[in-house]
């Protein structure tokens, strides 16, 4: 239907911006730039600038010109959905793009300098990637100069776009991840999830604060941060401030768990694979479980790998968790809804393609189904996963000279290289994968182990044997390139979204908000710390990786 109104924001930005792209663009292409990414380590993104940049350039340019044809016409739905909403879809491209590529790698340098002074990285304490940068970078816009006219329609995309981020979240986990973990694990993990939410909920009643932002807290709160919270906001009705309150209480807690945890499980005598178990449910944020398990032990990878995941089978749990909130939330409204209501006219789309992209993950449609985030083992005997014969060569002679400090499984593995130029299982056994592919695997974890020692400063080994080790575990180590690619428009759809959703949350919603979520946040957080703790220590000590 078209609209009698046809007062639309000037066109000037959005040629300069498009023109800006474009200058960028070609400036990258010629390499004028190629030293100064190499010193922020973004050299390996030139490809993606130049696409990015030519492509929203030539869009912007060409919306432009349609813009220019139309400016005394009635506004139609080409206008309104499409011509007025482009500028401002560039305008946060534009953000996120400087964010990506400049803000982020400047601040992680920045703190790399001061870190000799401060004793830890500001950077990774405070998690200041993109997603944190992206939200204030929007908030401090809107609070000061304000959402630009000619981006205003722009910047009410983010939501959607955020959503597109959920669903392809859901390629980088498969029903591998479960198969990896005892069922008392994943009990355990099931547990702490549900058992945070519904706390979070009767806190939100007890202290009289909005269903909205109890809601949308309580999956933040109990099941992983970010994604959860964009996911559930839609089911709960939650406001902008209310998603920035939740997501700054996550990872505020989980600063404070970062030094305790570690800490703690040191005092009382926590081996690797409690400690890992107990930081992957208790501290929400990804980030901060792998700099938890770090600081707690960074010579046995068992830890990191243990605490990676239990954080991330926690998302296997967001469908579930949709489903309660959507039935409590109709409920509290006064509905008695059915299930039909609940399942159906209630369980938010974007949720099912995330589902959707998720079984099709286990089915092994973008990569072998037991990858990890994209990533899988490839013990086969192929000539590109072997050593090079120098390496070869080398290896032998220190293989013949021995090396002091090495383990019985150290050494069989290492010999084991030196005999079969790569990392695999026994020749005889090939053709039984199963069998073949877990002592191929027992084998690398033992080389694995060797690097880990020899950075803990338990055994030393030469810098060549070091290199050599480290190629060949490499070498079995294999990406699939769809699920990279796809992880890399998640990325894009999250940056794009959390600046338009820091937009979108002035001074004023966030002081109507006040304190409270801060509150039911650190007092859930802590009940699911401590109880974690008892049942770690108590009840599962034999909790371990199959």
């Amino acid at each position: 239907m078209a609209h009698t109104d046809v007062s639309r924001p000037s066109n000037v930005p959005l040629l300069v911006l498009s023109g800006l792209l474009l200058l960028y663009g070609a400036l990258v292409a010629s390499g004028v730039f190629e030293g100064m990414f190499k010193a922020l380590h973004t050299h390996k993104s030139i490809d993606m600038m130049e696409i990015l940049s030519f492509t929203f350039g030539g869009i912007g340019l060409a919306v432009a010109l349609l813009r220019q044809g139309r400016m005394n016409k009635p506004l139609s739905n080409l206008d309104t959905f499409v011509l007025e909403t482009i500028p401002g879809i560039i305008f946060i491209m534009v953000l996120a793009m400087g964010i990506r590529w400049f803000l982020e790698p400047v601040v992680d340098i920045a703190s790399k300098g001061l870190e000799p002074a401060l004793g830890f990285s500001i950077f990774h304490v405070l998690n200041l990637n993109y997603v944190v940068l992206g939200i204030l970078v929007g908030i401090v816009i809107t609070n000061s100069w304000g959402i630009p006219a000619f981006a205003a329609s722009g910047v009410k995309t983010a939501r959607f776009v955020l959503k597109m981020g959920v669903i392809l979240l859901g390629a980088r986990y498969s029903f591998a991840e479960l198969a990896k973990l005892g069922m008392v694990s994943v009990w355990m993990i099931g547990f702490f999830v549900l058992g945070t939410v519904f706390l979070v909920l009767f806190l939100g009643k007890l202290f009289k604060q909005p269903k909205s932002m109890t809601g949308v807290l309580s999956a933040g709160m109990g099941v992983c941060g970010v994604s959860a919270t964009v996911a559930c906001a839609p089911v709960v009705k939650a406001k902008c401030s209310e998603m920035a309150y939740t997501i700054g209480t996550i990872l505020g807690f989980g600063i404070l768990c970062m030094f305790a945890f570690p800490t703690i499980g040191k005092i009382v005598g926590m081996n690797p694979t409690q400690f890992g178990a107990w930081a992957g449910t208790g501290i929400l944020n990804s980030a901060q479980v792998a700099a938890a398990c770090l600081a707690f032990n960074s010579v046995d990878i068992k830890t990191l790998k243990v605490g990676e995941i239990f954080n991330i089978t926690r998302v296997l749990f967001l469908p579930i968790i949709v489903l309660v909130l959507a039935t409590w939330y109709g409920r509290s409204g006064g509905q008695k809804l059915t299930f039909k209501e609940v399942v159906v006219d209630k369980f938010p789309l974007f949720i099912l393609g995330f589902l959707l992209l998720f079984l099709m993950s286990s089915f092994g449609l973008f990569s072998p189904p037991d990858h990890y985030k994209g990533k899988y083992l490839d013990f086969s005997y192929n000539k590109r996963t072997e050593i090079t014969p120098e390496e070869h060569d080398m290896l032998a002679a220190a293989l013949a000279a021995g090396i002091p400090g090495l383990n019985e499984e150290e050494q069989a593995a290492f010999a084991d290289l030196v005999k079969q130029r790569q990392i695999a299982g026994e020749f005889d056994e090939r053709d039984d994968k199963v069998k073949f592919d877990t002592t191929a695997r027992h084998r690398m974890n033992a080389l694995e182990s060797m690097l880990a020692r020899d950075k803990g400063g338990e055994i030393t080994l030469g810098k060549d044997v070091k290199s050599a080790v480290g190629h060949a575990i490499k070498q079995v180590h294999k990406k699939s390139k769809t699920i990279v690619t796809l992880t890399d428009a998640m990325i894009w759809f999250f940056a794009y979204g959390l600046i338009g959703l820091g937009m979108q949350i002035t001074k004023k919603s966030l002081a109507q908000a006040g304190g409270w979520p801060l509150v039911m946040g650190a007092i859930s957080g802590v009940a699911k710390a401590t109880l974690s703790f008892i049942v770690v220590m108590y009840f599962v000590k034999d909790v371990v990786l199959k």
